[in-house]
């Protein structure tokens, strides 16, 4: 039997755990709502809360749907759609894919045919590797909280240099991913540059919201910002790669 990146079966196997995934959030949702009853909030006020957390639920779910998109072609559906369900971001996901499929001899974005083996391959990188994040938390969270919370209060101005430089080093390691084929321009093509003026078309974008909040105080931008840098950095590639070539 041939293997299809699509394959029925495994669009049953990532329902059913993503079924799974919804029947917990709609229990917690549940006792959250009996809960609120029973210490006096009012209806209203819990219903309110509820539709403006379902509606402002919208924004986020579009940067998943491109994401999901930008995964299916060389992956299917299937698999983007359980990683960007569960946990798993649009960065991490592409980057892990892109080592998997390097690692073999493939090229990312351009694959067609993966057989059995490559996709168990690519799936096993994009799922162990990003659960070490959850193995960790029980093990080292509360001792790196309980150090933060001692280094602020001996220093706060230094807790905060250290909160900063771990937040730009994160940033710092998915730079590299960007810059890394800029070198090709040394070679005569400019495709390398590609992601940078990508990046370069998102960031204006996010930087134009954080206008738009910070002094026309027009709140709800913020929370429509990612997928619309995502959707417009996305679109920019088409006119910037065939610019590039």
């Amino acid at each position: 039997m041939n293997f299809s990146i699509n394959s029925p079966i495994l669009f049953f196997l990532v329902g059913f755990v993503i079924a799974v995934v919804l029947a917990q959030s709609i229990f917690f949702l549940a006792k959250a709502w009996k809960h609120g009853r029973e210490i006096g909030m009012d209806s209203r006020k819990l219903k309110k809360t509820a539709v403006t957390a379902a509606v402002f639920t919208i924004a986020p779910a579009v940067a998943i749907v491109i994401s999901v998109i930008t995964l299916a072609k060389d992956l299917g559906v299937a698999l983007p759609w359980l990683r960007l369900s569960v946990v798993g971001s649009l960065s991490y996901e592409t980057i892990s894919a892109n080592n998997a499929e390097n690692a073999m001899g493939l090229s990312f974005g351009s694959v067609s045919g993966l057989t059995a083996s490559q996709y168990v391959t690519i799936a096993s990188v994009m799922t162990i590797s990003i659960m070490v994040g959850i193995w960790l938390v029980p093990v080292v969270a509360k001792k790196l909280l309980n150090g933060m919370i001692r280094m602020e209060n001996r220093d706060r101005k230094w807790a905060e240099i250290f909160s900063s430089a771990m937040f730009i080093g994160m940033i710092a390691a998915f730079l590299g991913f960007v810059f890394c084929d800029v070198s090709s321009v040394f070679k005569g093509s400019a495709t390398g540059l590609i992601p940078v003026c990508v990046m370069a078309v998102s960031a204006v974008i996010m930087s134009l919201a954080g206008i738009g909040v910070k002094r026309a105080k027009i709140r709800w931008i913020a929370d429509y910002a990612l997928p619309v840098s995502l959707i417009v950095g996305m679109a920019s590639a088409i006119p910037i790669t065939a610019w590039l070539g």
